[in-house]
């Protein structure tokens, strides 16, 4: 059994004692919170899940508190049904030995056309402007936060959280002076620019006692270069930089601020507000180092958190106080009580994706998660044994078969598994090659270890036949036999130099200097990076006019593929069509007729997947009910994989 003396040791936030060092971030869900602000059942199953899973500390997401300005129902017009809710939600989290805080936030000003300190560009519309802040409209928000406060902690949460001075959010562009050219006492010097967030502080302690805890979201560094521009090495920064988030973190600490939760970008860089896997892992922990030397208060640190070895050396070698979990919490709500146990190879680890949850958000309104079929359903009842157990082959090892066998076992049916390689995995295993997606590896790894652990019957290297399995006695079958790579019949396609991407991440063949990947999807997109980022001159070239035009990709992660591609200097030709492939590299004809040849060392042919042929057909006639799931029944991604697997076995 491993252990995480550091992780699992109690912490200290002004007068409330935590349990120990794993927090759960705050992130809004789109299905938990009423019009008001407070909590509905499904908000309240959610929290109290994951306070059951073992974190010390849970922050709510974001909760508008502003009464007059931005002209919003909040907390404070609702004060006895937001108590009476936070009451019987906390005596149940408090039951689990955790805390809860509420963040309370002064909306997100030019994020959504909402007033700022200054007039200002909309953000991803700069020919809209916004309206300035008065200073009584100042005061207005900072009077309704302190009584927000107050309710919050008469409904018996432990603390407030202030959101925040991060993402270019309101705070966080009163506290920059890029975004911040007021000539009042709100504008100019940093301790002016601060002084909106000094006064919630003190106004908030003066509603609540000086022994009610107050932490504030604070983004270290902005990476941006300019409105809407980020800065993908973090150079050229004209919002917030390290130096002066270390004065900054100085004066929150003289205020009365008692913690400080940190983290990185502003919605302009998306991907360091909201990093995809492409970002490395704990990347904000060094500058949290920083903020720690200089302050006494604890510094809780966010930013792509999920790894419970690099968290617990970051706190055992003093660089932060504790760590904040978004994704992760979501993905496996029972992080926290697996590393106290110490097994971490029990976590459902986030892929760090971000296609249920933020991209579920921004685009279906509610939070979902690729590896955790169960959120956004708390509510429903919880998996149980059948009443009637049954015996369920399942033919193929890849994600979706490795998610079916784990709940069809859970749900206590005799489960066979078949697997025709000698591995398990699928296509989770060259998904999972490059150095920024070694989450993928872990997940495989989880899928391992949880047929281990059940013991359930796998069988490898075994081809199953329609009559075998009409055979078997089988109650239920499920073909989960996954997808294979496309290689179009176009001339040269077998020439020595070509490759299908599978076969280039599984490392099947020596990738040479040039590579031209035909393919701008997302899967080719990640190769043509894993290969910029070896040193390696890359090509993408695409038939429609943008690479990643199709494949819902979620903006953070194409914002920063396209900004590494830029960085790299890759190149990317878009509306041509591979003529041939020869001992120069690749002919293509372009949009307007012409030919070009790109000289390549290889060719990386990423241009979509195809489903296996199943015996569907063959198995008509079969008396066992019989299911096609995963890229076998049509091609997806591990979301819809793991859905498909969930949701047939649940209905079993």
């Amino acid at each position: 059994m491993k252990q995480y003396p550091n992780l699992t040791n109690p912490l200290q936030i002004g007068s409330v004692t935590i349990k120990n060092r794993m927090f759960m971030a705050p992130m809004d869900t789109g299905f938990g919170n009423n019009e008001y602000g407070g909590f509905t059942e499904a908000g309240v199953e959610y929290f109290v899940k994951r306070a059951a899973g073992g974190f010390g500390l849970l922050y709510s997401g974001g909760t508008s508190v502003d009464t007059k300005v931005d002209g919003a129902d909040t907390i404070v017009n609702h004060p006895e049904e937001f108590i009476a809710t936070g009451k019987k939600m906390n005596e149940r989290i408090n039951a689990y030995g955790s805390k809860m805080f509420m963040q309370l936030s002064m909306n997100v000003g030019r994020n959504a056309g909402l007033k700022t300190p200054s007039v200002l560009p909309v953000l991803g519309n700069p020919s809209i402007k916004t309206q300035a802040l008065t200073v009584e409209e100042i005061h207005s928000k900072v009077q309704d936060v302190a009584k927000a406060a107050k309710v919050c902690k008469e409904a018996g949460y432990a603390g407030v959280d202030i959101h925040a001075l991060h993402w270019g959010h309101l705070l966080d562009t009163f506290a920059l002076e890029f975004t911040n050219q007021r000539e009042d006492e709100y504008g100019g010097s940093l301790e002016n620019r601060l002084r909106f967030a000094k006064d919630i502080v003190e106004a908030i302690k003066a509603e609540c006692g000086t022994d009610f805890p107050v932490t504030i979201r604070l983004a270290m560094k902005s990476y941006i270069k300019d409105f809407d521009k980020a800065s993908f090495d973090g150079s050229q920064e004209v919002g917030r930089t390290l130096e002066e988030a270390i004065e900054i973190a100085k004066l929150l600490e003289k205020y009365g601020y008692d913690a400080l939760s940190t983290d990185a970008g502003m919605l302009d860089a998306i991907y360091y507000a909201m990093p995809p896997s492409y970002v490395e892992k704990g990347f904000t922990i060094e500058m949290a180092a920083k903020l720690k030397e200089a302050v006494s208060i604890p510094i809780l640190c966010g930013g792509r958190m999920a790894d419970p070895d690099m968290d617990e050396a970051a706190i055992a070698e003093g660089k932060i106080d504790a760590v904040v979990i978004g994704r992760q919490a979501i993905s496996d709500p029972n992080f926290a009580e697996k590393i106290v146990k110490g097994e971490p190879e029990n976590v459902r680890s986030c892929i760090a994706c971000n296609q249920g949850c933020i991209w579920g958000y921004f685009t279906k309104g509610q939070v979902s998660c690729a590896v955790n079929p169960e959120v956004g359903y708390e509510t429903n009842e919880p998996l149980t044994k059948s009443a009637d157990s049954k015996k369920v082959i399942i033919v193929g090892g890849g994600v979706a078969g490795m998610e079916a066998a784990y709940n069809a076992k859970l749900r206590g049916h005799e489960v066979t598994l078949y697997e025709k390689s000698d591995v398990l995995g699928g296509n989770l295993i060259p998904a999972g090659a490059h150095d920024f997606k070694a989450e993928v590896n872990e997940l495989n790894e989880y899928y391992k270890h949880q047929m281990e652990v059940l013991q359930i019957d796998v069988r490898m290297q075994t081809e199953v036949s329609a009559e075998l399995l009409k055979e078997s006695g089988a109650d239920v079958i499920i073909l989960a036999t996954g997808s294979k790579p496309i290689m179009p019949n176009l001339p040269g396609i077998d020439h020595v130099k070509t490759i299908s991407g599978v076969d280039a991440l599984l490392n099947k063949k020596k990738v040479g200097q040039k590579v031209v990947i035909v393919g701008g999807g997302l899967v080719g997109c990640e190769i043509a990076l894993g290969y910029a980022e070896e040193g390696k001159n890359v090509t993408i070239v695409e038939a429609l006019e943008n690479i990643m035009q199709t494949g819902d990709v979620p903006s953070m992660n194409k914002a920063m593929l396209f900004d590494a591609f830029e960085y790299y200097h890759t190149n990317i030709m878009t509306s041509c069509r591979v003529k041939e492939i020869n001992d120069i590299g690749v002919v293509v004809t372009l949009a307007d007729g012409t030919e070009k040849t790109i000289e390549a060392d290889t060719v990386v042919m990423s241009v979509g997947y195809r489903s296996v042929k199943s015996m569907a057909e063959e198995l008509k006639n079969c008396e066992a009910q019989v299911f096609e799931i995963g890229d076998g029944n049509a091609v997806g991604n591990i979301m819809t994989c793991i859905s498909e697997a969930y949701e047939v076995i649940m209905k079993l």
